[in-house]
């Protein structure tokens, strides 16, 4: 798709301002139609809750815009390969394409650990891996990166 691009470059924005509130550096965007219909990103610590995640955000803000828990004429464009909780909600949601940008080798539901959407569920999104993944990663590695840094100085 030609617009691919554009969409993960606005998900690795909303990644960039996960990363300046100490957030883990994850965004997601979902598309209708070409236009971005909503977005999420990563907010566990703001908000103490493990189900604040960038695509369950952005999944609930798109079904509450478009008015139904069924989004098959979506895609998702995200920063991370999805956890199996974001995975699972992807699949529930009926999203037709998931494309992502770096593989998680702890936690990738897409195929790093395992590929939810390979087992016999009753829907199987079309699935892109590693998109723009240098960029993705970058963010990644740069955030635990100044992380440890942190940690060092706190603990002197």
């Amino acid at each position: 798709m030609n617009n691919d691009r554009v969409f993960m470059s606005a998900a690795i924005e909303l990644a960039r301002q996960s990363a300046l509130e100490g957030e883990v550096p994850v965004g997601a965007v979902i598309v209708r139609n070409g236009e971005i219909v909503a977005t999420g990103r990563n907010r566990r610590e703001t908000g103490k809750n493990a189900l604040s995640h960038a695509e369950i955000q952005a999944i609930d803000r798109a079904c509450r815009a478009l008015g139904g828990w069924r989004l098959f004429e979506c895609e998702m464009f995200v920063t991370l390969e999805p956890c199996p909780m974001c995975a699972g909600a992807v699949i529930n949601s009926r999203i037709k394409r998931v494309v992502f940008g770096a593989y998680d080798k702890k936690a990738g539901s897409c195929g790093s650990v395992v590929n939810l959407f390979e087992l016999p569920y009753n829907h199987f999104p079309a699935l892109e891996g590693g998109f723009m993944e240098d960029e993705c990663a970058g963010l990644l590695t740069e955030f635990f990166k100044n992380l440890r840094e942190k940690k060092k100085t706190d603990d002197i």
